[in-house]
């Protein structure tokens, strides 16, 4: 076992991180929803702002979930790790 966290759980098959596997990457995904959702309901008129907007929270995103997978991300092909 490492020391890094481990919010969510690799994929079975491809590339990649699967569901949250604790309350952090849960929270995580939940604020990222609510942020996509609130950034479209705000700029519904101007969607180039709002993907001029989500474009770096989708980024960070991406970045944390790859970093807190168990075991990283990396090609899987359905064999046990």
């Amino acid at each position: 076992m490492t020391d890094d966290p481990e919010w969510f759980a690799p994929k079975r098959y491809g590339y990649g991180s699967g569901r949250p596997i604790s309350w952090q990457g849960w929270a995580l995904t939940i604020a990222f929803v609510a942020c996509a959702l609130a950034v479209t309901a705000w700029f519904r008129d101007r969607m180039l702002v709002a993907v001029a907007l989500m474009v770096p929270v989708t980024a960070a995103f991406i970045t944390v979930v790859a970093k807190t997978t168990r075991g990283g991300w990396r090609w899987r092909w359905g064999d046990d790790d």
